[in-house]
C-alpha cells in the first residue's frame, strides 16, 4: 500500500520544494538585489552626505541569517558525508523537520527581543528623523482588508505559478532554476524593492535595511521552516536538501551581506558589489540545465523504495 501511495507523495513533495524553492529565491533576491540597488542609487543620490546606519540592527539579522544557512547547509553535508543511502533520506528528512522546529523557535525569540524586550534597537531609526509628520492615507481597518485581500490573491497566483513552471521552461528554453529563482522573485518583489530604493534615495538606509533583511530574516527563519512543518503535517515528504549550487548561492549571499554591513556605513561601491553578485548568479543559473525530471523521480523513488525494504525487512 505504502510503495502505491508513493508516485503521489513525491509529486507533492516536488510541488511543495518547488516553493520553498521560490522562498529562498526570493531571500536571495532580497540580500543582493534589493538591498544592493538601494545601496547602489542611496550612494549615488548622496553622494556629498555620509550615509550611516544602526548596526546592531543589521548585525542581529546578520546572525539570525547565518543561523538559518547552518540549518539548509547541514542536510547537504550530511547527504555527501552519508556512509550508505538506505536511511539517508529519512534521516535527512527527520532533521530537517527537527530543524525546522528549532528554526520557528529561534524566530519567535527574535521577535520577543524585537518587539519587546530590545525595541529600542529597532526603533533607533526614528530618532535622527527630520520630524515631518507623514499622514496615513489609509486607515487600519482599510488597510488590513486590503492585506488579507491581497494575499488570498497572491496565494491563488502563486499555486498557478507553481504548476506551470516546467511548461513555461520548455517552451522558453530556459532552466527551471533560473525562472524559478531569477525571474519570479523580481517580479514578486517589485514592492519591497522599489519602497527599498525609495527610502535609500531619502538617506534613511535603517527603513531599507529594514525592509531587505527584515524580509529575508522572515523568509529563511519562518517561512522556509514553517513549509516543513505544514507539509509533515499534510504526510508530504520535504526537507531543507537542496542542490549545492543553490545552497552555495545562499551562503555566499548571506557572508557577503554580513561583511558589507559590518561597519555601520554605506556608499554605492557596496551596492554595485552586491548587485554584480546578483547578476553573476543569475548568469550561472542561466547556463545551468537542470536533470531530468523523470530521472530525479525515479532516483527519489528508488532510494524511498530501498529504504521501506530494509525497514520491512
Amino acid at each position: 500500500m505504502f510503495r502505491l501511495l508513493l508516485p503521489s507523495m513525491m509529486k507533492k513533495s516536488k510541488l511543495s520544494a518547488k516553493k520553498t524553492k521560490m522562498g529562498r529565491a526570493r531571500l536571495l533576491s532580497n540580500l543582493l538585489l534589493v538591498l544592493g540597488t538601494s545601496l547602489l542609487f542611496g550612494g549615488l543620490a548622496n553622494l556629498k552626505k555620509e550615509q550611516l546606519y544602526d548596526r546592531k540592527q543589521a548585525d542581529v539579522n546578520s546572525l539570525l541569517l547565518l543561523l538559518g544557512l547552518l540549518c539548509h547547509v547541514l542536510p547537504l553535508m550530511f547527504k555527501y558525508a552519508a556512509w550508505t543511502d538506505t536511511f539517508t533520506a529519512i534521516s535527512t528528512l527527520q532533521f530537517s523537520r527537527a530543524s525546522s522546529i528549532l528554526m520557528l523557535t529561534t524566530y519567535v525569540a527574535y521577535l520577543i527581543f524585537q518587539l519587546k524586550t530590545h525595541r529600542q534597537l529597532f526603533e533607533s531609526q526614528e530618532e535622527d528623523e527630520d520630524g515631518d509628520d507623514e499622514k496615513a492615507l489609509i486607515g487600519f481597518w482599510s488597510a488590513f482588508s486590503w492585506l488579507v485581500g491581497m494575499t488570498v490573491i497572491i496565494a491563488l497566483l502563486s499555486e498557478y505559478v507553481v504548476g506551470t513552471i516546467e511548461a513555461a521552461s520548455d517552451s522558453w528554453g530556459v532552466s527551471v532554476s533560473f525562472i524559478s529563482i531569477i525571474l519570479l522573485p523580481i517580479v514578486g518583489n517589485a514592492a519591497e524593492h522599489a519602497g527599498s530604493i525609495i527610502f535609500a534615495f531619502k538617506n534613511k538606509l535603517d527603513i531599507s535595511l529594514g525592509v531587505a533583511l527584515g524580509s529575508a530574516t522572515q523568509i529563511s527563519m519562518f517561512v522556509v521552516p514553517l513549509c516543513v512543518i505544514v507539509a509533515w503535517i499534510m504526510g508530504v515528504a520535504m526537507d531543507l536538501d537542496f542542490s549545492l549550487l543553490e545552497t552555495g548561492s545562499l551562503a555566499f549571499a548571506i557572508i557577503i551581506t554580513a561583511f558589507a554591513l559590518q561597519d555601520g556605513t554605506s556608499h554605492y561601491m557596496k551596492g554595485v558589489v552586491l548587485s554584480l553578485c546578483y547578476i553573476v548568479i543569475a548568469a550561472c543559473f542561466f547556463v545551468h540545465k537542470n536533470p531530468s525530471i523523470h530521472q530525479s523521480t525515479t532516483d527519489s523513488l528508488r532510494v524511498v523504495q530501498s529504504s521501506t525494504g530494509v525497514l520491512t525487512a
